[in-house]
């Protein structure tokens, strides 16, 4: 195993820290916000132990290409797919007098999706995702409610990471949610399911939010400053004697004029407007100052 991996269950981009000498906030908030924003959805697969009597490595992984390329982008739509039974969603399950959060996991595909979508692959694809595969809780209940305390452990470690650091402080709107239901179950006594942690997700809601306006006030302040200094470095070659050739060869003034102009668009409120829908810029100096 890489000795970077955090875990079963957090594999992926969870494992990459030591890779990236920034706190993993930064990179965890571009994703949440670019992903609401191109209303991008979430598919995963697995791998790994199903149950007992199942074993699925990452051959699922390669044939998710194959099968995705045969469905058209309608059919490729989660709420296409949920409201026309292939996706069914994962219930909290009462085992041994507790409660095992099998909602965590979101929707499932179902023996439905895999007749019509798998079947444009196999000729018999009830042969090769059989009920056991689908709902592999059916193989064995105790070894499956083995594995959802297992993938909530490893929720809660990681989670911690980011109050133990105190990044959780920068964390973006969503994504605090997401890592205090991680550590608690819940954010402010709300769980995932609630309309209003949902509501955090929107891509309109998040577009006309303080927290995203200040990532874009970020990204113009940023580029002022760059815009700047490209001014600057201009001006400085034209003021030296020695460069007059090489000025006029490469248009070095008109080059200039053009700097000049772009940074006078960049610090207009027009170029906020322009910003919009984007990921903006985090908000560096929060972590610089604390």
């Amino acid at each position: 195993k890489s000795p970077s991996t955090t875990g079963a269950g957090s594999e992926g981009a969870l494992t990459k820290g030591p890779f990236n000498a920034l706190p993993p906030v930064i990179d965890l908030n571009t994703m949440v916000v670019s992903a609401a924003l191109t209303r991008a959805d979430a598919f995963l697969t697995s791998a790994g132990v199903v149950g007992p009597n199942a074993r699925v490595d990452h051959d699922i992984s390669l044939l998710i290409p194959e099968l995705w390329c045969r469905m058209s982008a309608a059919e490729r739509n989660p709420r296409f797919l949920i409201r026309e039974g292939y996706l069914s969603k994962c219930e909290d399950i009462e085992f041994q007098g507790r409660n095992l959060p099998f909602s965590l996991l979101g929707y499932r595909i179902t023996r439905r999706f895999a007749a019509t979508f798998l079947g444009r692959i196999f000729s018999h694809p009830a042969a090769v995702f059989t009920n056991e595969i689908l709902v592999p809780e059916t193989q064995d209940i105790e070894v499956f409610a083995e594995g959802i305390d297992n993938v909530v452990a490893t929720q809660k470690r990681v989670a911690q990471r980011y109050f133990d650091d105190g990044s959780i402080a920068f964390a973006c709107p969503p994504l605090r949610a997401v890592l205090h239901v991680m550590k608690d179950g819940h954010f402010e006594g709300k769980r995932l399911d609630n309309p209003q942690i949902r509501r955090l997700f929107d891509g309109e809601a998040i577009m006309t939010s303080d927290w995203y306006q200040r990532r874009l006030q970020s990204k113009q302040s940023h580029d002022i400053a760059l815009w700047k200094s490209h001014v600057a470095y201009l001006r400085d070659f034209l003021g030296k004697a020695s460069h007059a050739d090489v000025a006029e060869r490469l248009a070095i003034h008109s080059r200039c004029d053009a700097a000049q102009a772009h940074l006078k668009f960049v610090s207009g409120n027009k170029y906020i407007e322009q910003l919009k829908g984007t990921v903006g810029r985090e908000e560096i100096h929060r972590f610089v100052n604390s």
